[in-house]
């Protein structure tokens, strides 16, 4: 009965983490530690939780990747640039993480999500057609054949990538989740291709990063392989749907729950 409703928890974060590009971390982790706490699950520390994570979203980010290619949404070259920075930032964070509380960490994650609720309810007003100068430039063409122009400044992207990376690694999220609104506030990128290429970076800065955890031994990989099938199937499913419906409603709902995690996090970080 456990395996199955990983199956199913796999399954929603795989297709919201590809629908808007967040990696499904913040689904997966919060997922075992509750259903950890709440007997379920056998018992998991919050740096399994994150090590099994992090093994989970490479399947996750390679399977949404692979769709996204099909229809050439994929800026492979911003993507491995973005990589160079985020890399090593994950591997810093998985290592940092090995050395926090549960209490803690439990503050610090609900308080991350709580923050990331409001960057998504910023991000429909970002604005992709904005002019605006960069070092590196790129173009893409839309779905309805439009040409749309965005672009980074190399430092700054590094910089931004590193500190995505940490996040990433540190919490067991890939990073999608500052990486997509960073993308289009500060380079412009076209909403879909923001997506596309942060569930491919999401994917490289995994594997950096799951190779830490699993190097140290922190990762559950019976709950692994049985949220793994569930997540390659979601990704495709939030691929799918990131083509067809609006975003403004998945982002909403995404908000809140992430907003109710981070309360029930924060609450239990505290010890009330």
């Amino acid at each position: 009965m456990e395996y199955i409703l990983l199956l199913v928890v796999g399954f929603l974060a795989g297709t919201i983490g590809s629908l808007v590009g967040l990696g499904g971390g913040v689904i997966i982790v919060p997922a075992l530690l509750f259903l950890s706490t709440a007997h379920v699950l056998p018992a998991i520390s919050p740096q399994m939780a994150v090590g099994t994570s992090l093994v989970v979203i490479i399947f996750n980010g390679l399977s949404s990747t692979l769709t996204y290619m099909k229809h050439k949404m994929v800026d492979y070259k911003s993507g491995l640039f973005f990589f160079i920075g985020s890399g090593p930032g994950a591997m810093l964070g998985a290592w940092v993480n090995q050395h926090v509380h549960m209490q803690h960490f439990s503050l610090y994650f609900g308080l991350f999500l709580i923050a990331v609720s409001f960057l998504l309810m910023f991000q429909s007003r970002f604005s992709p057609r904005a002019t605006r100068t960069f070092p590196i430039m790129r173009t893409y063409v839309t779905n309805e054949g439009e040409e749309v122009t965005y672009g980074y400044n190399p430092f700054i992207a590094t910089l931004i990538a590193f500190i995505v990376g940490f996040v990433g690694g540190f919490f067991g999220i890939g990073g999608g989740s500052l990486m997509v609104p960073a993308m289009m506030l500060l380079f412009l990128f076209p909403p879909h291709v923001a997506v596309a290429t942060s569930m491919f970076i999401v994917f490289l800065s995994s594997i950096v990063s799951s190779l830490t955890h699993v190097f140290i031994g922190n990762v559950a990989w019976a709950f692994a392989l049985s949220l793994i099938p569930g997540v390659w199937v979601g990704a495709k499913c939030g691929a799918w749907l990131n083509r067809r419906l609006k975003g403004k409603t998945v982002v909403t709902l995404l908000r809140i729950v992430l907003i109710l995690l981070g309360v029930r996090l924060i609450v239990q970080g505290l010890g009330w």
